[in-house]
């Protein structure tokens, strides 16, 4: 009995303590359930964004008259030049002998001035100063007392330091060369125009003058895609290049790899009918002499025609006709002299569909870029 009892009150006794004790102070966290705190030794990496890219921001401004405007290179015509930059909102312009005719270092200076003053963006100022039969300035001796000349290799790249630095100081940007066709035959018509050698040695004059033109930040036009060769002249008429695809690239095709390699900024594509690529459309004209360049060389930048005034391109498209063409090919840039009526016709494509907007735009983005790249933007 008396053991029991002493079982009862120690069965009391666990059950009072386990039994909770009330009180009026809050329940305080244990370690385990506190919020961790900040390690006072780790740095905070604030949250980046990505900078807003200025060209994008610039083609995201512009009206669809703007951007088309940007494809046209024109051929400058000085009566017109300041009101045509404005009512076509022109990329740029290609300048003739004529327009140098006349002028002084300084009074062209100022006119060139004047052009890029009247331009919402920054136009892009072309001209042929290949050396030799071509030499739209150095054939006035107010400009240069000697025109520049033809040469070896040496002789070449020589020139065409001289031939930046004179274009610098003139306001010129663009240079539409240099020239990386190869031609044998004395009697052709780009023999005269072409460094007369071999595509080895022809590849490192045109490697070394884009390098040359891209430090004087004087844009560089590989030209006449892809090989003129021996073709007949197609400011006259049609020109057929019936040479196999193998002849072209184990030739031609090399000094335009070179410049690409080397950074050029444009590539001239020429008015031949190149039946190893293309066997129905002039080159210039043709996607698939395009997507051969874009695709198969890894060229990524401003693609142009030669003048789209040439008697192959308008005796059988037309002149509106050959621009709707020629952006539908691949073209970012087209030169051209009858720009009035080309710019209409290309503006009426894109409002109607027949060029592709999302096109349109990836070839201003790639104008823009350019001009960007010479220091214009």
């Amino acid at each position: 009995m008396k053991r029991l009892s002493i079982l009862l009150m120690l069965l009391f006794l666990t059950g009072c303590a386990a039994s909770p004790i009330e009180t009026s102070e809050p329940t305080l966290p244990t370690p385990m359930t506190e919020a961790p705190q900040p390690d006072p030794t780790e740095t905070t990496i604030p949250a980046t964004t990505t900078p807003p890219d200025p060209i994008q921001e610039l083609l995201d401004s512009m009206t669809i008259e703007e951007r088309v405007g940007q494809l046209f290179l024109a051929r400058c015509n000085a009566e017109s030049a300041l009101t045509d930059i404005q009512a076509y909102h022109l990329g740029g312009f290609v300048l003739f002998g004529e327009d140098f005719e006349g002028q002084t270092p300084s009074s062209l200076r100022q006119t060139l001035s004047g052009y890029q003053a009247a331009a919402s963006i920054p136009l892009l100022l072309a001209v042929d100063e290949e050396g030799g039969t071509v030499t739209r300035i150095s054939r006035y001796p107010v400009f240069r007392p000697q025109r520049f000349a033809d040469g070896g290799l040496t002789q070449a790249l020589s020139n065409e330091e001289d031939i930046c630095q004179l274009l610098q100081s003139l306001g010129i940007n663009v240079n539409l060369g240099p020239v990386c066709d190869i031609s044998e035959d004395p009697s052709a018509f780009m023999y005269q125009r072409s460094l007369g050698q071999d595509a080895e040695t022809t590849g490192e004059f045109v490697a070394g003058t884009v390098r040359l033109m891209n430090a004087y930040q004087v844009g560089s036009v590989l030209k006449h895609f892809p090989g003129y060769g021996d073709n007949a002249d197609t400011h006259t008429g049609l020109a057929v290049d019936s040479r196999s695809l193998q002849e072209l690239e184990s030739s031609d095709l090399l000094p335009f790899a070179a410049g690409i390699e080397a950074g050029c900024g444009a590539v001239l594509v020429s008015h031949n009918i190149v039946q190893a690529l293309d066997g129905n459309y002039p080159a210039s004209l043709s996607p698939a002499v395009h997507q051969y360049l874009r695709d198969t060389m890894g060229f990524d930048g401003v693609v142009m025609t030669d003048d789209l005034v040439m008697e192959a391109i308008t005796d059988r498209y037309g002149t509106g006709e050959a621009a709707v063409l020629a952006v539908q090919a691949g073209n970012d840039l087209l030169c051209s002299t009858d720009y009035a009526e080309q710019y209409n016709a290309v503006l009426s494509a894109v409002l109607d569909g027949r060029i592709d907007f999302d096109a349109l735009n990836a070839s201003v983005m790639r104008v823009l870029k350019w001009k960007q790249s010479l220091g214009l933007l």
